[in-house]
């Protein structure tokens, strides 16, 4: 899911070209309508109040965070109840699925790149135009995007999730390590130092637990941010349409990475524990992660020896945004809700608390760095550092899952390592599938 704000040089992320709906889509969306009437209303419903406000999360660690802000919200409205329901991410997505087409959503909603669906189907309102100049006047437009639809502003940007190396300082300092790796190829040579096998030579610690499996979107994400570091991209924009861009030199490169560590050399299996419980448990010595981990360290591993440092070029970076899905009498509480979240104190206890870095530019975090230093590798990049996202496209998220299950089993296969025309083959089969999708919803760019 897994993220700094506006004083660094950022990539410009591309205008949110999303094709309008067509008839079809809008049929789609009617048939969802009365099957979400159907299914959602006894889930979801609730009775009408205009002093209550339902909050829906997919980031449960965010219960608390709301909470608060509810909280001080009672200021101006002294009956108001506030309900939070955070729930894991997946569960969040399916019940968004469910209820907006009917209408049935919470008060206030959390979505990441998946609602550029709903914006182009026409079920997310537009805000009051005060909340569209609290936007522009708070926030890096690079962090806007996904909150975007034909040119027009629908959420507000809340946190974002972004990458950066998580390494265990003793077992680096075991290796005669004194720093982290500074290019690609330093990972795979750490790698190798730093994983701990047994006595007939099966690795017991892995030296970089890479993403291998899981399902899901996350495999390809993790393998775009490995990607990016070689100095590719997965989906290339051409003037408000796409192209895959990964059956290319750079995408082999990151496939190897991945061949060497598995395969080849074996610092990594996929029988072994992985990502941040492995390294909480001390069973890796590094891996890329989002900002949420030093939150979850600190509960788990309060003793754990670690630092975290940036990723060589870049790091995919996932906004997560907050709408008002609904019309009403509600609707201006909800939108104070919002803006209350995104004050500079709350921000800044959101980050101390939770370790989710916030969008809104300004902020001071100084005061934040010196109880939690590790997150200085997510909020103070080299200023050449780039941030790049998913597209605003309706197809992302199928591009993704399809990618990422051709990569689940390519990670593993004996027959790809160190045969480059076996990696290319591979490669241009799975963007062949990428670009057919594209084609499909009439937004594949020409060669």
């Amino acid at each position: 899911m897994m993220r700094p704000v506006g004083r660094f040089g950022y990539m410009t992320l591309p205008e949110n070209r999303i094709r309008p709906a067509t008839p079809d889509r809008r049929s789609w969306m009617s048939a969802a309508l009365s099957l979400a009437l159907v299914v959602a209303a006894p889930v979801f419903a609730s009775p009408a109040s205009a002093e209550k406000l339902t909050i829906w999360s997919g980031w449960p660690d965010l219960a608390p965070f709301y909470k608060r802000v509810g909280d001080q919200l009672k200021s101006k409205y002294p009956d108001l109840e506030i309900s939070v329901e955070a729930i894991a991410l997946r569960e969040h997505e399916k019940r968004l699925a469910l209820s907006l087409p009917s209408g049935a959503a919470g008060d206030v909603i959390e979505m990441e790149v998946e609602a550029a669906r709903y914006l182009e189907a026409g079920v997310i309102p537009e805000p009051p135009a005060s909340i569209v100049d609290f936007v522009k006047a708070n926030y890096d437009m690079t962090r806007v995007k996904t909150a975007m639809y034909d040119g027009k502003i629908f959420g507000v940007p809340l946190f974002q999730g972004q990458g950066a190396l998580y390494y265990n300082t003793e077992m680096f300092a075991k290796a005669g390590l004194d720093g982290p790796p500074k290019t690609m190829a330093d990972y795979t040579a750490y790698a190798q130092k730093l994983a701990q096998r047994d006595a007939s030579g099966v690795p017991t610690v892995s030296g970089w637990s890479l993403r291998l499996s899981g399902g899901g979107s996350g495999i390809a994400e993790k393998y775009w941010t490995i990607l990016y570091n070689h100095g590719g991209t997965l989906l290339q924009d051409k003037g408000g349409k796409w192209r895959a861009a990964y059956a290319s030199e750079a995408g082999r490169a990151a496939l190897k990475q991945y061949l060497d560590n598995v395969v080849v050399y074996r610092t990594v299996t996929p029988e072994m524990k992985a990502d941040a419980e492995a390294f909480e448990l001390g069973q890796t010595a590094m891996f890329i992660r989002e900002s949420w981990v030093i939150g979850d360290v600190a509960k788990k591993a309060p003793n754990l020896k670690y630092a975290t440092a940036p990723l060589p070029k870049g790091t995919l970076m996932v906004p997560v945004d907050l709408y008002v899905p609904n019309k009403g009498p509600k609707s201006q509480i909800a939108w104070d809700f919002v803006q209350k979240a995104n004050e500079p104190e709350n921000l800044l206890w959101l980050l101390e608390n939770t370790a989710w870095v916030p969008n809104r530019k300004g902020l001071d975090y100084s005061a934040v760095l010196k109880k939690v230093p590790q997150l200085g590798a997510f909020v103070n990049v080299p200023a050449d550092h780039v941030f790049f996202t998913v597209p605003a496209i309706s197809p992302a998220s199928e591009i993704l899952t399809r990618l990422a299950a051709r990569l689940e089993k390519a990670f593993t296969d004996k027959s790809l390592a160190g045969n480059d025309a076996a990696i290319d083959a591979f490669l241009k089969s799975a963007a062949d599938e990428s670009d057919k999708i594209l084609a499909r919803e009439d937004l594949l760019a020409k060669p």
